[in-house]
């Protein structure tokens, strides 16, 4: 073992105890592994930045703008319906449709955006259908994992697999080079949770009425107080110059104040450091008897005839949303009054769902965020647009009045995802047909530039661009001949069959603990090195590991599964009962077709 192997390896354990541990985000490890590797002498400072310019990470922001664009022009809201008439009301039909329909769409968008996107579009039909939305969520999630293999663009691990391929001096794959793979695990989840799911799903609740309106469903499921009461502050009002958090009013009241009406101003969810001045009319939220030892300790005028805020009668634009967190979002790691919930989005925070854990009011200001924490808000609908931009939070509440942005350019919308996927199929590189597609939908109008760039998951760019310099090293310093020798040398005399499946597990292990980019990266240049001493192709064994990748749902580690984990409420155990027999049937599906498809 020379030197140059053992730092390699040494930088390679690093990182899986980086990842594994979670001390640092996941794109600083890679920043660090892309500064640390060229000053270890592994590889060349232009090798180290490479992947900065590499197809993966070309294709991915072209994806992700392309999925905005889809998203934003109202698109797929198009698809509930079709989706209800050939489903039904039949849940296991339901699961199949919704299933095959995720699947599909995911081939061509990046896992966690599909997952992202339909999120909304379930729930809406799960309340639509009085289905609980923890019987459909799951079934959605797994299909969009399993979609994405269909494409070479549908997964991280795809994507990052063709510049591995290019560094080792082997032909890329085409857009659908996966495709016999991808189109075989999805059509196996789907039968399998068409023909297991109503016995591996959690358990089904009383459902809801199908005539059962989303808020109904809200205030019902979290016991939300429906009635809002307006008052007005007096001259003489111990309110008058004190700032809504010197009031106290959640914390000694418990109400939610929802709005401040001055003359014909009206500031909605006002915030903390508001001031209350005389003659300002409040609209609050709470039970009866709060509010009239509020009124009574204050000095308050109140009648129960005032009605000074139509916005937020009942019927009104107007009322409680979920909001999630999803994966990568900027709001992970923040607190409510870090991002300024009220002062930068205008909605009222009235519970906070995260895990098991569930608070409400002004107690879960300082509560910090995680991916697939669901905050249960209420304000105007058009303000839940804006901070639903699927980036910084996704609606998961169907809202009655959608503003205008949500319609715009439909058409123009499907015709440039579809063009850019049509320019790939001719043979124009999976960066260059994507980007196109992009700036189309700039061109067109479908989205503005600065949306564009707010749409790019930045860390999951530097993470591409940080490990692909990794896999990089290891090919150049011989550290993946010597682990694929000694993995081999375990394995002699087995049959190739038996090597496939030990090199799939092994993926699929280092796939729960840590990312499915970083499990590709590693595992990929051992899988090549061993195709070459075993004199079968390098290129399937790449590509074994690369969808062995995504075979993670034993545990919500993958990103869509740690989305749907809150609104779904589902638990750790419902993962490892559902996901763990279909991590075996996926290991086995993909070994024996990459056998007999790539091998024979």
């Amino acid at each position: 073992m020379t030197q140059e192997i053992v730092l390699v390896l040494s930088v390679l354990g690093a990182t899986v105890l980086a990842f594994v541990t979670n001390r640092l985000r996941v794109d600083v490890v890679a920043i660090l592994i892309m500064v640390l590797l060229p000053w270890l002498g592994l590889i060349e400072p232009r090798e180290a930045f490479s992947g900065l310019a590499s197809n993966a990470v070309l294709a991915v922001i072209a994806i992700m703008i392309l999925g905005h664009g889809v998203d934003r022009s109202g698109a797929l809201n198009r698809l509930i319906h079709p989706i209800l008439r050939a489903g039904g009301r039949e849940e296991k039909r339901l699961i199949l449709f919704i299933s095959l329909t995720a699947g599909v769409f995911s081939a061509f968008i990046q896992n966690v955006g599909a997952a992202a996107l339909f999120l909304p579009l379930v729930i809406r039909i799960a309340r639509n259908t009085g289905i609980p939305s923890s019987r459909l969520l799951i079934p959605m999630g797994f299909s969009v994992i399993l979609g994405g293999n269909i494409t070479m663009v549908g997964s991280s691990a795809l994507l990052v697999l063709n510049d591995l391929l290019d560094h080792g001096g082997q032909p890329v794959f085409g857009l659908f080079a996966a495709a016999p793979v991808g189109v075989a695990l999805l059509l196996v989840g789907a039968l399998y949770f068409f023909q297991s799911g109503p016995v591996l799903l959690p358990a089904k609740p009383k459902p809801e009425t199908p005539v059962m309106r989303f808020q109904r469903h809200l205030v019902e499921t979290w016991k939300l107080p429906t009635t809002i009461y307006q008052c007005v502050i007096p001259a003489k009002s111990p309110l008058v110059g004190k700032t809504r958090q010197d009031a106290e009013i959640w914390t000694k009241y418990r109400l939610n104040l929802l709005a401040i009406a001055e003359s014909d101003d009206v500031l909605y969810a006002p915030w903390r450091h508001t001031p209350f001045v005389a003659g300002q009319r409040l609209a609050l939220l709470g039970e009866r008897g709060d509010l009239l030892r509020f009124v009574s300790e204050n000095a308050l005028l109140f009648r129960e005839e005032m009605r000074p805020f139509e916005d937020l009668q009942a019927g009104g634009p107007s009322g409680f949303a979920e909001l999630v967190v999803p994966v990568r979002s900027p709001m992970i790691g923040k607190t409510l009054q870090e991002i300024g919930i009220r002062k930068n989005y205008g909605v009222e925070p009235i519970m906070l769902l995260s895990g098991d854990r569930e608070e409400r009011g002004d107690f879960f200001s300082d509560a910090v965020l995680q991916a697939g924490s669901t905050l249960i808000v209420h304000g105007l609908w058009e303000r839940m647009h804006a901070a639903a931009d699927n980036i910084r939070f996704v609606l998961a509440t169907p809202i009655e009045q959608a503003p205008t942005r949500e319609t715009i350019k439909p058409a123009a919308a499907v015709f440039c995802f579809a063009a850019a996927v049509a320019l790939t199929l001719a043979g124009v590189p999976i960066s260059l047909g994507f980007f196109t597609g992009a700036a189309a939908m700039v061109l067109i109008g479908v989205v503005q530039m600065d949306e564009a760039y707010r749409a790019i998951d930045w860390r999951t760019v530097f993470l591409l661009a940080g490990l692909i310099p990794l896999g990089l090293a290891m090919k150049k310093t011989g550290a993946a001949e010597y682990l694929a020798v000694h993995i081999l040398s375990a394995l002699q005399g087995c049959p190739l069959i038996f090597v496939l499946l030990t090199l799939a597990a092994l993926t699929t292990l280092f796939s729960l603990f840590m990312s499915n980019i970083a499990a590709t990266v590693v595992m990929v240049p051992i899988a090549m090195r061993m195709g070459e001493l075993l004199d079968v192709s390098p290129r399937a064994l790449a590509l074994l590991v690369a969808l062995c990748a995504s075979n993670s749902f034993f545990l919500p580690t993958h990103q869509v599964n740690a989305l749907i984990l809150s609104p779904g409420g589902y638990k750790n155990t419902d993962f490892c009962r559902i996901g763990g027999p279909l991590t075996l049937v996926y290991l086995l599906v993909t070994v024996l077709v990459i056998r007999v498809f790539y091998l024979s």
